[in-house]
């Protein structure tokens, strides 16, 4: 009885977090950085199936703006974005007097750190407010994507019904039986190296990078220019960063690109490496990596992530708390898909892919 009236506060909780949300695609919009999105926002989709504990139906992007009339002062979170861009600060600073050995976890930690950041911003966090939240998020740490397009691409993630799905997920790092056919041996031996954790912490980022850029080109070339914008943005903010870094305290960028936004974002696929798998069920298509302390930290607990997708407005450190709560709900709703920690995803694939990069069916 007592878990199921924590269940159903929980729930309660839930609704009231989404009754005073407002869509940060919308609101956003005010900026003319992204397109309108009524036409999707036309479709009802499903996150999870519908249960008594768990629910998310979702009309439209809007998933997880905290309301503007009632923003919270999130501390943890201001706290995460002045450690993170303040260490990253030191660090540079600091560069040669450091051994690169040193150096190279500290730049990848601060980098992932910040992209952990730019991801409770996309969410609306810390302050509710869309402008603060991007001023706080865009600096290109990472350098290789601004941070609209993955504002952009993270709720269009959220928003889909079926997750993972190649041509429908934004974020799938599967392909069609169509595309796999059509790729050569290079690039299929790719495809299948990349959904080994090695692979994808070695190869991982210039894969990313290079779709991203093709798809960016592809949009142009086809006249879409919605996102010229978010390139703005970014390159006036990469600009003075790069002058830092390499006018500054004179670190040759090769060296850059290597010790803090390679190795940074390879750290960041550590955690989306299997986010998300194959499954019948969309629902169960979502993990629970219950982590050590240190990757809770890195990740800002967006390892649980069956969590995340369920309550997306909810801020990082609250989602530990509704974990003890919601757990055996949690994993009857994604079909105990859920591992102890990362050691436990290295050990079993590290060298062994964790499935098959074709993802079922036809093309979407």
């Amino acid at each position: 009885m007592a878990s199921a009236k924590r269940a159903r506060n929980w729930l309660a909780t839930s609704r009231r977090s989404m009754d005073h949300s407002h869509c940060v695609v919308s609101r956003i919009q005010q900026f003319g950085i992204f397109p309108n999105t009524s036409t999707r926002c036309a479709h009802r989709r499903h996150l999870f199936k519908t249960t008594p504990t768990l629910c998310r139906k979702i009309n439209d992007p809007r998933v997880g703006a905290m309301s503007g009339e009632k923003a919270r002062l999130e501390a943890p979170t201001w706290m995460v974005w002045l450690l993170s861009h303040g260490g990253w600060l030191l660090l540079t600073w600091h560069y040669d007097a450091l051994p690169w050995w040193l150096v190279l976890p500290l730049g990848a930690w601060l980098v992932a750190w910040q992209n952990s950041f730019q991801h409770e911003a996309v969410h609306g966090h810390p302050s509710g407010r869309p402008w603060l939240d991007t001023a706080l998020a865009a600096w290109p740490l990472g350098l290789w994507m601004p941070f609209g397009c993955y504002r952009e691409s993270h709720l269009r993630h959220h928003a889909v019904a079926e997750l993972a799905k190649p041509g429908v997920d934004p974020e799938s790092f599967y392909v069609t039986p169509e595309d796999w056919h059509r790729r050569g041996p290079l690039g299929r031996a790719l495809l299948t190296v990349n959904q080994t954790l090695a692979g994808r912490l070695v190869l991982g980022p210039v894969l990313v990078a290079l779709r991203f850029w093709q798809t960016e080109v592809q949009m142009l070339i086809a006249g879409d220019t919605r996102h010229l914008g978010a390139w703005a943005l970014h390159v006036a903010l990469a600009a003075p960063l790069l002058v830092w870094v390499v006018g500054v305290c004179d670190i040759p960028l090769a060296a850059y690109v290597a010790l803090f936004a390679y190795s940074g974002l390879s750290l960041t696929l550590l955690r989306s490496f299997n986010e998300h798998r194959l499954a019948v069920e969309p629902a169960e298509r979502t993990i629970i990596n219950e982590g050590g302390p240190l990757t809770r930290l890195l990740f800002l607990n967006n390892n649980l992530h069956a969590l995340h997708h369920a309550q997306p407005a909810l801020p990082w450190y609250e989602l530990p708390e509704q974990y003890r709560h919601q757990r055996a709900a949690l994993l009857s709703e994604n079909g105990s898909y859920c591992v102890k920690g990362y050691g436990a995803v290295a050990w079993a694939h590290g060298l062994r892919p964790k499935d098959s990069p074709i993802f079922p069916g036809g093309s979407s």
